[in-house]
């Protein structure tokens, strides 16, 4: 799904095509993850009317080299993020993706489009998105590494309100078609986001921003990212799937969580979206709380859609979503918040993992447990 290594454009197709086989196998029984490890304390009368809540969400976004500072305004406080595209198979999948986003007004990002950028004749697998949502929010994807020029590309590719950049270092190190030299990639980032004709937003695949990183970002311009953290689709076990002796397997677990990444991240961190291990929409409310902004679902959307888009289609994913966000508002209901702001004063219990990696790095967690005790602003 990810990755833009320079290869033989027919192998890198075959590849997105084996990356999505390879994703569904890992869904099924959804597998316990950090988010289990996040709690609330429970207000038994704190609760408020369904009917008030209002479940879209506001992005914050600073001026770029090429365009202005401003704000989204998306419907719904979670998102399709990127997945593929690129082959016929792909490109079902994305039709029936961009047709459920637009029916339910989520915004949707595609996989990344540098084999499209390589071969004109893979365009229609990105291109699709836009023919068939033509007024909804959609977000091109590129790979660090890629020439500055394909920025502006991309974005007219999809006539795209915003731009993925993905760094996958840990996929990389287990692709056996991968890069090992990651020294320019931080300059990379820089010259992509200064030659985007719209906000850029750098994402993780699935290992986490640190927030170390998140300063970096903040430090070169960069004023949205994506933190993806471990616990969703899992690309080291996929590229290592790909290996004929799975030698890899030595790096099982590696990186940080979406939670462990939100909690982590500095005050001066760039405004945040959260992905990786996203299953239900109690999922989204706790990355909700934990400071996102937004949220980026993919394996449970891909899964209603379908292998090749017609295993349920635009009409299954149409209802899952409806289904969220009835699920969403009545969890926002019972927690006593009737926006995503309000779910900023809710008191959060850490156990397990995520709670050893919070206390080693320092943050507070009797202030978390406390929040609404905290004055109002």
């Amino acid at each position: 799904m990810h990755s833009d290594h320079r290869e033989i454009p027919g192998s890198r197709a075959a590849r997105k095509d084996e990356h999505v086989d390879l994703a569904l196998d890992q869904r099924g029984a959804a597998a316990r993850n950090e988010f289990d490890e996040l709690d609330f304390v429970h207000q038994a009368l704190g609760g408020v009317d369904a009917d008030r809540i209002d479940l879209g969400v506001t992005i914050p976004f600073g001026a770029g080299a090429r365009h202005d500072a401003g704000e989204w305004h998306w419907r719904t406080p979670f998102y399709v993020n990127g997945m593929t595209g690129g082959t016929e198979r792909t490109t079902r999948i994305n039709r029936e993706l961009a047709i459920a986003a637009r029916e339910t007004g989520m915004p949707m990002a595609c996989g990344s489009v540098s084999v499209a950028l390589d071969d004109p004749d893979a365009a229609r697998g990105f291109a699709v998105i836009r023919a068939e949502n033509p007024d909804g929010f959609v977000m091109a994807n590129v790979g660090v590494g890629r020439p500055a020029a394909d920025a502006p590309r991309a974005v007219e590719l999809l006539g795209a309100d915003a731009l993925q950049v993905h760094v996958n270092a840990v996929q990389e190190t287990v692709m056996p078609e991968g890069s090992r030299d990651f020294s320019s990639w931080l300059s990379s980032v820089e010259q992509l986001a200064a030659a985007s004709p719209v906000p850029v937003i750098v994402k993780e695949v699935g290992f986490g921003l640190s927030r170390a990183t998140l300063r970096r970002l903040s430090d070169i311009g960069v004023r949205l990212a994506d933190v993806s953290g471990r616990g969703g689709t899992d690309f080291l076990r996929i590229e290592n799937a790909r290996r004929e002796a799975g030698e890899y397997a030595m790096l099982t677990g590696f990186g940080q969580s979406a939670l462990a990444s939100l909690l982590d991240a500095p005050a001066d961190a760039p405004t945040l979206l959260a992905s990786g291990g996203v299953r239900t929409p109690y999922d989204v409310v706790k990355a909700l709380a934990a400071g996102a902004r937004a949220v980026g679902v993919a394996g449970a959307f891909l899964e209603a859609v379908g292998p090749d888009g017609t295993g349920g289609g635009a009409e299954r994913l149409i209802a899952l979503v409806e289904d969220w966000k009835a699920r969403t508002r009545a969890v926002y209901a019972l927690l006593g918040a009737t926006t995503r702001d309000e779910l900023l004063a809710t008191d959060l219990i850490l156990r397990g993992r995520l709670r050893e990696f919070c206390a080693d790095r320092g943050v507070d967690l009797r202030g978390l447990a406390s929040r609404s005790e905290a004055p109002r602003a």
